[in-house]
């Protein structure tokens, strides 16, 4: 018989090396999708899109800050910050063109830096970008700075009658075009007042009317100036209208003007006063409804006017349609001429066509 050989067993060594070499495979196999992503990144570093367009990544976060920061710049220097806040709304458009710039360099860095001026523009203009009106309302207003080089007082004044609202206030009345303002607007608004170059005219009957002072003559002469003189320059009134729905205060008021120039910058030495004294009135008057129509050289986003504007809102952004700019006519970059309410609630506001002011006239309709 032929002898019965033993099982034949693989090495020792070849088991525990193919042993160890499976697992490792597996490992291999499980761990390649959780290093993709990482393999992927390393790639996108090493393409250099986060590296591409420092300048327009540092311009879109240096942006989005001014606009987040606004109110923290200072006025010191040629009244910077309020020169920022009127044309804040513009600076929107520099997104689109950083937006391009980022796209055309391929950088990724500045397309992620442009969330934060698109946020905040977003978080401060957002709300105009839709149509807030509502049909009806019990009493329509418009206010008009009608110019004083104004050519055609008296189209301006027919203009305004076409417009069909109840309660019509005028600034910088020219004092020679006030009687020609009394005569073309007499037919339909046979109540009215004129207090130095601003005025108001309405469909329902006026009372307590006076003049408000909110420091047009400043200095130590302005109190030996006689009452006369002193009425011809009155920039501001205060009226009540008698309302089916009861009493509504209005004030009419024409701010000083702004100037741009190269050795004072932002001057808005007289805006600025005259704000802060028609704010302390508006602050002093405890009637229930307040309105106040005028000419304010500034937009609500200015600091100058945050004694106006804590007192009273903005029927524009309250139920308007966009950002209603009214200055200047021919181009209109900003709202400067304003219908700012307390006590009744806007229902719609919008402007004006054009007139021969350098100013759209602009209007609103109330509600109690």
């Amino acid at each position: 018989m032929r002898p019965i050989s033993p099982p034949v067993t693989p090495p020792a060594t070849e088991t525990a090396t193919e042993a160890a070499a499976q697992p490792e495979a597996t490992r291999e196999t499980a761990t390649a999708p959780s290093r993709l992503p990482r393999a992927v990144f390393r790639r996108a570093v090493r393409s250099g899109v986060w590296k591409r367009g420092p300048v327009l990544t540092g311009a879109a976060l240096l942006l989005g800050l001014v606009m987040l920061l606004h109110a923290q710049i200072p006025n010191r220097l040629g009244s910077l910050g309020s020169l920022v806040e009127t044309f804040l709304p513009w600076f929107g458009l520099f997104v689109p063109v950083l937006a391009a710039g980022a796209l055309w360099r391929r950088s990724a860095s500045a397309v992620i830096a442009l969330v934060l001026p698109v946020t905040v523009w977003l978080s401060l203009f957002g709300g105009l970008l839709g149509d807030k009106s509502a049909s009806g309302g019990d009493l329509t207003v418009a206010t008009h700075n009608v110019g004083a080089d104004n050519p055609d007082p008296v189209g301006t004044a027919h203009d305004l009658i076409a417009s069909g609202v109840d309660v019509l206030a005028l600034e910088e009345i020219a004092e020679d075009d006030r009687a020609v303002y009394e005569k073309e607007l007499a037919g339909a608004y046979p109540h009215h007042t004129v207090q130095g170059t601003v005025g108001l005219w309405s469909r329902l009957p006026l009372s307590d009317t006076r003049p408000v002072d909110i420091a047009t003559d400043y200095g130590p002469l302005a109190d030996t100036k006689p009452a006369d003189v002193q009425l011809a320059g009155n920039r501001a009134l205060r009226t009540t209208v008698a309302t089916d729905r009861g009493p509504l205060v209005v004030y009419v008021a024409h701010l000083g003007s702004v100037r741009l120039t190269p050795r004072d910058g932002f001057w808005t030495g007289s805006r600025d006063r005259n704000a802060q004294a028609l704010g302390e009135v508006l602050a002093a008057d405890r009637s229930e409804r307040v309105m106040l129509l005028g000419d304010l050289n500034g937009t609500l986003d200015d600091r100058a006017l945050s004694g106006i504007t804590s007192r009273l809102r903005s029927a524009q952004d309250a139920a308007g349609d966009g950002f209603g700019f009214t200055w200047p006519a021919t181009f209109p970059v900003a709202r400067i001429d304003q219908i700012l309410v307390r006590g009744v609630e806007p229902t719609g506001s919008w402007v004006l066509p054009a007139t021969g002011s350098d100013h759209l006239p602009v209007a609103a309709g109330v509600s109690w």
